[in-house]
């Protein structure tokens, strides 16, 4: 049951109708049977994994609870001795970790190793648990706050469970902490009308994101790096890239966030117009936000964060982005991404110096417009470059997107090439119309200004016309039907 079908909607507004009957407190059940139901529904035989990391961090967080410090430390019990539950913790970590590494990057270690010793890597074939990735990580936060001592452990099973596998999250994320999900099972506020709107709006906000733009690029970025010709065509093709992720990523975060929304819990911002930042840094805070701060909380600061040197910050940025960029997909690609990122950064905080001269000597107004623009643009393409990494299947063939795409052939915009890889005038015009209103959107999110609560706003009449049209636009310009096989989600293979 992928979240872009109408089964999904049906089930989504039957678990609504129900939770909305239903006494406050009883909530969670529902919730619970509706996000085991869903996810028997994508993957059974993955329950077994999903139900081992449930229990295996459920059982720990309990062992550990009481024994924690704010400082992570050993507490005093009420013998006046020290128990500590290290073994317990590391013993759940690398249960949980390693699951994760078997599953998924099995065949690709065993790949690497027998190449380095020149042999024919034997055939490895595991399928993966779905949303694995995402679920792990999220047990993984519980069991370290437990141990940190910043949250209390769950004695509750069902909750703790529902924590963990809540169907609008359990697929691609968002990544959410267990302090602020299971808070509000425990406490579920009154879901009232504005919500539901609230929440529908944002649903088809996420439709038109993912089923008109982003499969829609899909077709031709499919297309070109299929097979990548010389020339303008080709940096196109990233371009499209580059927007297609976002679109598609940022549309099923709309979706499950709005999904949530009607069901009366708040969970998580995902995105917050990445593509106007103006550093990579910047970039990084915008941009999968649940991903990020959790590298953050749980990698880079114990790491030592910037707190022991510059050269061991750097460093630390570099761990990070490599394991960020394994996280995504058991591929050397992934792994180039997630450094250059790191790089980015790392080249960004050694350059400083130098920028602060030429500003000073050219003197050069940082907060103008004209300069926020240039940040911004520089930003956009050194993001692009490290999606061709992200995209391609091996090094060599993003060596080759990247050197192909180079070659400046301008008069691809009015020959007709633009036209010969799966999208006709027609649909290069929707998509055109669709991203403009995307940057529109975006910018206005930028300036405080939210585009849902201004239509929530708005006169009745006004109202249904605005969700009759998108509803209209979503229906005949999305790409639907049995000829074309939805593409799931890009990071639900993650």
């Amino acid at each position: 049951m992928q979240v872009t079908s109408f089964a999904f909607l049906v089930f989504l507004f039957a678990v609504a109708a129900l939770n909305y009957c239903l006494p406050r407190k009883f909530r969670y059940i529902l919730l619970l049977i509706a996000s085991l139901g869903f996810y028997a529904s994508l993957d059974v035989k993955g329950c077994i994994v999903l139900a081992i990391s449930i229990l295996t961090t459920y059982a720990a967080g309990l062992l550990m609870d009481g024994s924690a410090g704010t400082d992570g430390q050993a507490g005093e019990d009420k013998n006046g001795g020290f128990k500590s539950n290290n073994l317990v913790f590391a013993l759940c970590i690398v249960l949980n970790v390693g699951m994760l590494v078997v599953f998924k990057y099995l065949g690709f270690f065993a790949g690497s190793v027998f190449a380095v010793m020149g042999k024919e890597a034997p055939t490895i074939s595991i399928l993966a648990p779905i949303g694995i990735s995402f679920y792990t990580l999220k047990a993984l936060s519980y069991l370290i706050d437990v141990k940190r001592g910043t949250i209390k452990a769950e004695r509750n099973l069902a909750k703790y469970v529902l924590y963990v596998s809540f169907f609008t999250q359990i697929i691609s994320g968002p990544i959410d902490r267990a302090d602020n999900l299971i808070s509000q099972f425990n406490y579920p506020v009154t879901v009232d009308i504005e919500m539901l709107k609230d929440g529908f709006l944002q649903i088809l906000w996420g439709y038109f994101m993912k089923l008109v733009l982003a499969d829609r690029m899909a077709i031709f970025v499919a297309d070109i790096y299929g097979n990548p010709v010389p020339g303008t065509i080709t940096f196109i093709g990233t371009l499209l890239y580059t927007l297609e992720i976002y679109c598609d990523f940022a549309g099923y975060s709309h979706i499950v966030i709005g999904a949530a929304r009607i069901l009366g819990i708040d969970v998580m911002n995902n995105f917050e117009a990445p593509y106007l930042s103006g550093s990579i840094a910047e970039f990084w805070r915008r941009w999968h936000i649940s991903l990020s701060s959790w590298l953050k909380d749980y990698i880079y600061i114990p790491l030592g964060g910037n707190r022991k040197g510059v050269a061991r910050k750097y460093l630390n940025i570099l761990i990070v982005f490599a394991v960020s960029g394994l996280w995504h997909g058991a591929n050397w690609t992934f792994v180039v991404w997630g450094l250059l990122h790191g790089l980015y950064q790392v080249v960004g905080y050694l350059m400083k110096p130098v920028r602060d001269f030429w500003v000073k000597l050219f003197a050069v107004d940082r907060e103008s417009f004209a300069h926020k623009v240039v940040k911004t643009v520089i930003t956009f393409l050194l993001v692009n470059l490290a999606w061709v990494f992200f995209r391609a299947d091996t090094i060599g063939a993003a060596f080759d997107v990247i050197g192909k795409s180079l070659s400046f052939t301008p008069w691809v915009l009015t020959n007709g090439e633009l036209f010969r890889h799966g999208l006709d005038q027609a649909n290069m015009l929707l998509l055109l119309i669709g991203v403009v209103i995307v940057f529109i959107v975006d910018l206005m999110n930028v300036r405080g200004i939210i585009l849902r609560e201004k239509i929530l706003r708005q006169p009745l009449w006004l109202r249904w016309l605005i969700m009759i049209v998108a509803i209209l636009v979503v229906a005949v310009c999305g790409i639907w039907g049995p000829g074309y096989d939805a593409s799931s989600f890009i990071y639900q293979q993650f």
